[in-house]
């Protein structure tokens, strides 16, 4: 398949929202090129598209890689969708925006939600769980921040993978039932609390003290690391 550098760059975001690509795993250049039936210079260029919005990185003489977000940095992109995805709800509550559309709209998505849950379909199940914030801001008018949180939710998604999120896929799907019902009962400041409940039980989820599988970079450092107990005496 050949595809441009912005959608080659698309395809990365997408492959993380739908945990196919795991924090700390390689992006080699060629193997990409070969893939997207493209060159190498614009492989490069699409990962340095990435690198600008914060998904990969660059090591010395070693390539390119996922990144692996620090506690902070999960936090302040959970910190953001918050802001965010309660601003779009509260704008419409401001605009009295009618809801009839947007909520027919997110209860097909949740009906998705439910069939990739049901069909133990690991992958679209994870890209539509986080994708449901996305279609959130499009139904409500604002595109330009549904981009900006398509970002933010696939850095909140490699936290959850890195750091083994204990929130489930079925409860998820619970959660943003019960936001579309409030929206349906015309109560949006309820949908916004659950919003935020919703929005804050995911990250309440992480565990810090365990993050995910090790690159293997770190495997190899403890493979060869020294042994606790000295040997000396015999």
């Amino acid at each position: 398949m050949s595809s441009n550098q912005t959608q080659i760059a698309q395809q990365v975001v997408d492959s993380i929202l739908a945990q196919k690509l795991a924090p700390g795993e390689r992006l080699g250049e060629q193997e990409l090129a070969s893939l997207f039936g493209v060159s190498r210079t614009l492989v490069r260029e699409a990962l340095m598209m990435l690198q600008a919005r914060g998904f990969v990185e660059v090591q010395p003489r070693r390539g390119w890689y996922v990144v692996e977000p620090s506690v902070s940095n999960a936090r302040d992109a959970f910190s953001a969708r918050r802001v965010i995805e309660s601003g779009i709800l509260a704008s419409a509550a401001a605009e009295g925006r009618p809801l009839q559309s947007v909520t027919r709209r997110l209860r097909e998505h949740i009906a998705e939600e439910q069939r990739a849950i049901d069909e133990a379909d690991a992958a679209t199940r994870a890209f539509l769980l986080a994708d449901f914030h996305v279609c959130l801001a499009e139904v409500m008018g604002h595109r330009s921040l549904a981009d900006i949180l398509r970002d933010l939710t696939a850095r909140t998604t490699l936290a959850a993978s890195l750091y083994q999120s204990r929130h489930g896929a079925d409860s998820s799907c619970a959660e943003h039932k019960a936001i579309v019902e409030a929206l349906e009962a015309g109560d949006i400041p309820l949908a916004r609390q659950r919003l935020l409940d919703h929005i804050g039980h995911v990250e309440a989820a992480l565990n810090p003290s365990e993050p995910g599988p090790q690159s293997a970079l770190d495997r190899l450092r403890d493979t060869l690391s020294p042994l606790s107990a000295s040997r000396a005496g015999g």
